[in-house]
């Protein structure tokens, strides 16, 4: 029987180009594993690797081995969805000395269209000088821009100028249900709901799996980024690009397709190759 000493219990840390990744997110301050540099790093790692699922639009898949993850996001300077993203800051934590362990979300957004499955992956983290534990969320594409911690009583709590609010229930069998809410441009909805079962790089796989092969996993759909600011929260989802700001004011506009490449590249910071962004411009996603 494997044990927690196991290398599939962890997140490869070793492996990572620590200064590479650090030099990508624009930081350069205290590499010990305390609360405010666990702040920072959020921070940083937030806003600057923007959130998207265009390699499964292109036609190509999502590896969540942290070579891939450094390839892609570190040396190429994209970005990726909820997988990729915490995988790598997994890597990070882990290689830093602070103490992680995945769980999963289950995404609601408000929505009543039942039952969704257990698809977003958050990191609950210790610190070296702090009692308490936090939740980071670097892998939702709209924040929080620091962790948050996680407590009975934390109610509702900013980070920045964005709203949020935690809240503890009761689930299947007595469980404890924790449920994040954030405040936008239709007022208070909840986000998701998570247990602190811990998740391991395999339970993530299967999971990686399902939402970027499934028809019915919206990211194999149509073109889904995000890019997350202190003052605003872009989206493109598919060609309608959405600005919201904290007060839960927003802007839309419809694009046509070929303008993406633009787009992604002056406003989400994506650069595509010109292979690509000729591939994405012909809307491939749309079907007639």
């Amino acid at each position: 029987m494997s044990k927690p000493d196991d290398p599939a219990y962890h997140w490869s840390g070793e492996e990572l180009d620590l200064d590479a990744y650090l030099t990508r997110i624009g930081f350069d301050g205290d590499r010990s594993p305390t609360l405010a540099t666990l702040r920072a790093l959020v921070y940083a790692h937030t806003t600057t690797i923007p959130f998207e699922n265009l390699e499964i639009i292109l036609g190509r898949g999502i590896p969540l081995d942290l070579e891939s993850l450094q390839n892609k996001m570190i040396r190429q300077r994209r970005g990726g969805y909820c997988y990729e993203n915490v995988g790598l800051f997994a890597a990070v934590l882990e290689r830093l000395g602070f103490g992680v362990t995945g769980i999963s979300g289950r995404v609601t957004m408000g929505s009543d269209a039942g039952l969704r499955p257990a698809t977003h992956a958050l990191l609950r983290v210790t610190t070296s000088d702090d009692d308490r534990v936090w939740l980071c969320d670097v892998g939702f594409g709209h924040g929080p821009l620091e962790p948050y911690e996680l407590a009975d009583d934390r109610g509702e709590f900013a980070l920045g100028d964005w709203r949020f609010r935690l809240e503890r229930t009761s689930g299947e069998l007595n469980s404890d249900l924790w449920v994040l809410h954030q405040f936008g441009r239709d007022g208070w909805i909840d986000r998701y709901t998570f247990t602190v079962s811990p998740q391991y790089r395999i339970d993530f796989a299967v999971g990686n799996h399902f939402v970027s092969t499934s028809p019915r996993s919206p990211f194999t759909m149509r073109p889904f980024v995000q890019r997350f600011l202190p003052d605003a929260h872009h989206v493109l989802d598919g060609t309608i690009w959405t600005v919201e700001r904290p007060d839960g004011s927003s802007e839309v506009r419809e694009l046509v397709p070929a303008e993406l490449p633009k787009i992604l590249s002056d406003v989400f910071d994506i650069d595509l190759t010109d292979v690509d962004a000729a591939a994405l411009a012909k809307a491939p996603w749309i079907k007639d």
